[in-house]
This record gives C-alpha cells, sequence and structure tokens, in this order.
C-alpha cells in the first residue's frame, strides 16, 4: 500500500518533469525520489512514468492516477488544517452541562463560543452530575461542565471551573414563624432539594444532621426551576444556589435563612474525554472560565453577610456563624 509521501513525489515529478527538480523542492535526494517512485508503481502494479521522455512524463495510467492523487493530498491538506486553525473548528461538539450553569453564565458563554467558531455545532445535554458522567464514559457526550465522579478506568482531562455559595431560602410566608419557633419550627417545616441521586442532596441530608434535623422531609425536584418555584409558592425550604436566586431574593420573593455554619458549597469542574478534540476543549475551558468568573464577580458570594439581603434569622447569635 502506498503512503503520502509517495504520493507527493509522484505528484511533483508530473508537475516539475524532473526528479533532480522535486528533490531540491522536497529536500531530498534523486534516489529517495526514485525510490518512493518505484514503491508507488509497486503497490499500484503498473509503470506511472515515462522516464525516457524529457521533460519526464506521466503513462496514460499515470494521467488518470495523478488527478486522484491531487485529490489525496489537497483532503490531507484540509485535514491538517483542522488541526492549526482552531477559529475555523467546524466539528460537533457535544456538550454536557448541570443545570445551575445552564441558568447562570451559560447563554453568555454559547454566545461568545458561537462568535469565536461560527462553524461549530453544539448538541446540549443538561442533566445531573451522576448522569452527565455516565454519558461521558458511554461515549454519548465529549466534555461535559460537572462536579467530578469520573468513571474508573476512563482517560479524561479535568480542570476547575466554578464554585457555587449554596443557601437555605424560604418564602416571605415562612419567615415570622421560624423567627418565633427557632430550630424547632424548621424541623416541622419540609426542605426542597434536587433529586437524590444529585450530592446537593446527600450533603443537604449530613448538614440538617449536623443541626439536630435526623429525619427531614425533604420534597426532590429533577430541575433546579422547579425548585425555585416550589420554594417561591411556600411549598418548603429550598436548597440552592445563591447566586440562581439573587432576582428572586431582591425582588422579596424568596428570604435567605442565617445559618450556623455554611452549607457545603459546590464545584465544577470541565471534564472532557482526552481523545476528543483535546487542544479545542482546552480553549473551550479557558472561555468556560471567563464567562464563570466575571459572573461571580457580579453576583457577591454573601449578600446576606454585606446587608443586601433580609436574613431570616432562626438560631441564636452565639450559634450564628455564617
Amino acid at each position: 500500500m502506498f503512503d503520502f509521501k509517495e504520493l507527493e513525489a509522484f505528484v511533483w515529478v508530473v508537475r516539475l518533469g524532473s526528479f533532480r527538480k522535486v528533490a531540491a523542492r522536497l529536500h531530498l535526494t534523486q534516489p529517495s525520489i526514485s525510490d518512493r517512485i518505484t514503491r508507488l508503481e509497486a503497490a499500484v502494479g503498473e509503470s506511472l512514468l515515462d522516464r525516457s521522455a524529457r521533460p519526464v512524463q506521466p503513462t496514460l495510467r499515470g494521467r488518470e492516477f495523478y488527478a486522484h492523487a491531487e485529490r489525496l493530498l489537497d483532503s490531507r491538506e484540509e485535514a491538517l488544517q483542522l488541526f492549526q486553525n482552531q477559529e475555523d473548528f467546524s466539528g460537533t461538539l457535544r456538550l454536557g452541562v448541570i443545570e445551575t450553569i445552564a441558568h447562570s453564565w451559560f447563554s453568555t458563554f454559547l454566545t461568545q463560543l458561537a462568535e469565536r467558531h461560527p462553524q461549530l455545532t453544539i448538541e446540549l445535554t443538561v442533566d445531573i452530575s451522576p448522569f452527565l458522567h455516565q454519558r461521558l464514559a458511554d461515549n454519548d457526550l465529549d466534555m461535559i461542565f460537572a462536579m467530578d465522579g469520573v468513571a474508573p478506568g476512563l482517560s479524561v482531562t479535568q480542570l476547575p471551573l466554578a464554585t457555587y455559595e449554596m443557601g437555605l431560602f424560604v418564602a416571605p410566608q415562612h419567615a415570622e414563624r421560624l423567627r418565633q419557633g427557632g430550630a424547632s419550627a424548621l424541623s416541622r417545616l419540609p426542605f426542597v432539594s434536587f433529586s437524590k441521586l444529585a450530592r446537593p442532596y446527600g450533603e443537604l441530608v449530613a448538614y440538617l444532621a449536623e443541626l439536630g434535623i435526623d429525619d427531614p422531609k425533604i420534597h426532590c425536584a429533577t430541575t433546579l426551576m422547579t425548585i425555585v418555584r416550589m420554594s417561591i409558592d411556600g411549598v418548603g425550604i429550598g436548597s440552592l444556589p445563591v447566586s440562581t436566586v439573587s432576582d428572586a431574593c431582591e425582588r422579596g420573593e424568596l428570604l435567605r435563612l442565617a445559618l450556623p455554619t455554611p452549607l457545603p458549597a459546590m464545584f465544577y469542574d470541565a471534564i472532557w474525554r482526552t481523545s476528543s478534540y483535546p487542544s479545542f476543549c482546552r480553549g473551550v475551558t479557558r472561555l468556560a472560565q471567563e464567562c464563570a468568573a466575571r459572573y461571580a464577580a457580579e453576583h457577591p458570594r454573601d449578600p446576606v453577610g454585606d446587608g443586601q439581603w433580609e436574613a431570616v434569622k432562626v438560631w441564636p447569635d452565639s450559634l450564628d456563624k455564617n
């Protein structure tokens, strides 16, 4: 079977009509060019060049083969350009994103990504981290923005992306009861959180246990916006990323509980299969990091502590360390 080096030698001999000129152009010796042509002719089983002619001419079959050889070399060059100019990337990126990111800085990120790579196509999946990791392992996704939890044995690259402060939020209608009843009133209200498979659920259960609430009633929802809506409607106390409910708090639809200790923050990474567009995915990650950083700067991490939001105090000041 012939290779591209042999095709390249053949094409240039036809163009220049001289082994000597081709050797000079390709920075090789004449015997090297001759060897490549010989190997190519052996592979196809016919003579492709009339060496007795001056300049060297292709045979009848050689002229026919020349057109195919040129197309093969052009296709190779076009394929290599994909990796030399990332701005011309025209493939499809199968991207999985957790909903917290999808409802914060993600639209800005997509807009800027499209501006940088106008030929890029996005196949977007929004889901909880465990399911995104499974789809990455199954090769249904190229890249995810999610919590850690990489499948064992899977070769991936993982870079930090964003951190989200978590808080407990309640509708104003429950505020007075909580202020008067304290922690005992808190234990009588249900909570609203993500699916039991999602990390925020498990961390909420562990956090409440530390506060002495060992058997909380927790309503689970599969989408962030459903949790927000249920919390605003007074169904329960929502465990939510602070930045994603800032507008609702500023409108007075939700109040944040002043906790004795902070809820565990959510840490998200950009994770991609090492074999899937590695240099391109690294560039995508840099853009995502920039968008996440700008979003964080525009959304203060502790508006309660800064006096920007009204807080609901449930615990005595001696316990309130938030």
